[in-house]
């Protein structure tokens, strides 16, 4: 009985150390964009149910991202769609990380940039309470 309750404790610690090493962040960030000449910062929505990261068409032409890598089939509420991905470098929290970003007609939603699992499995937790 003793050795499942220090094993308990020890699977406590391994998860508290793993907590320690990603970075908070609420459900908007300042994030900012790298391009090929230039930079923005923006706020971003934090969607943790969005597999892949959005930029919206417009921004990324602004900042010249990048030739479209491949297209890739997403589906979502409103359907099905073939959308372009370009790879970018952001800056979240100070940390900096380069990841693919679909491109969609984002210019109807309040924010530009969508950022999902594929940047925040990078190390990243999400404080619902966090400004």
């Amino acid at each position: 009985m003793k050795d499942v309750g220090i094993r308990k404790k020890n699977e406590g610690c391994r998860k508290e150390e793993k907590m320690k090493n990603k970075t908070t962040i609420g459900l908007t960030a300042h994030v900012t964009l790298f391009g090929k000449n230039a930079k923005k910062e923006i706020i971003a929505r934090i969607d943790t149910g969005a597999t892949k990261s959005s930029v919206d068409q417009k921004l990324a032409d602004e900042l010249q991202l990048g030739a479209e890598l491949k297209q890739i089939l997403i589906k979502s509420a409103h359907g099905s769609r073939h959308r372009g991905v370009v790879l970018a470098q952001v800056n979240i929290a100070g940390t900096v990380t380069t990841a693919e970003f679909t491109l969609a007609d984002r210019s109807h939603m309040k924010y530009k940039v969508l950022i999902g699992q594929n940047i925040l499995k990078k190390g990243f937790m999400i404080d619902p309470s966090r400004p």
